[in-house]
């Protein structure tokens, strides 16, 4: 452990209380940026998203299931991936809690890769998971709502990603091979997927876009990093700690 400061129960109490002024204001903001989201103009979707799910084919309607509201993860697990990317799997290990409480509550919770449906059943079952996870395989899904892109896309080193202009190429002295990243296969691949969540609602048979958020964006829904916050060293990272739940220890 690091040194730090040691006080008396008396400074903790002072301190504490100083801090909770601090942390009240930042719940004050939280609300505010919430009501802000929830102000965005909606955007009607017109074109025909097809998706392979456990129930069988499928519209980005159908992902509703019947409520009003959707939240769907973009997974990151592309066509070539030997497994799903760690981080997407650490997120994703607190949807199956999750799901029930927003299914009653009028929101589906769904996960969207394009790997081919097998992938994703094999490795859903891997890790003991159960919320709805749907198959964008061989459609513009995740290209439109910029959580993939093409090889082409990629070698332009412009790509447009977390509402920004972002070079998307590995590193030139980055590790590379079939197995330089952490889903069997090289960096490039692996990097053409991008992990973000988009809201949708759907009125009167129409499906409307109403949020996405990319990279820190999804801070708050990586449910280990607010608990860490509130540790004694906090997220105290340095590099990718992170591993799917069933390789710890390995």
């Amino acid at each position: 452990m690091p040194d730090h400061r040691v006080g008396t129960r008396e400074e903790w109490q002072a301190a504490r209380v100083a801090l909770l002024e601090a942390e009240k204001a930042l719940t004050r903001r939280s609300d505010e940026v919430a009501q802000q989201r929830q102000q965005l103009p909606w955007v009607r979707l017109d074109k025909d998203y097809r998706f392979d799910t456990e129930g069988g084919p499928a519209s980005l309607a159908d992902l509703f299931r019947g409520r009003s509201q959707l939240l769907v993860y973009h997974f990151m697990f592309g066509p070539e991936y030997q497994a799903g990317c760690p981080a997407c799997s650490a997120i994703a290990d607190g949807f199956n809690g999750l799901f029930v409480h927003l299914a009653n509550h009028d929101v589906t919770l769904c996960a969207v890769s394009r790997a081919p449906l097998a992938k994703l059943q094999a490795y859903k079952q891997r890790m003991g998971w159960s919320f709805p996870w749907a198959s964008s395989f061989d459609t513009d899904f995740n290209f439109d709502f910029n959580a993939a892109i093409t090889e082409e896309q990629q070698q332009t080193g412009a790509v447009e990603y977390n509402f920004r202009t972002v070079d998307m190429r590995p590193a030139p002295n980055a590790a590379d091979g079939p197995d330089a990243s952490p889903v069997g296969t090289d960096l490039a691949t692996y990097s053409r997927q991008m992990p973000g969540m988009s809201a949708y609602a759907l009125d009167d048979g129409i499906v409307y876009h109403t949020y996405s958020a990319y990279a820190r964006g999804l801070d708050g829904l990586w449910g280990a990093y607010q608990w860490l916050d509130r540790a004694p060293l906090g997220r105290n990272e340095s590099g990718f700690w992170w591993r799917r739940h069933d390789e710890y220890g390995t």
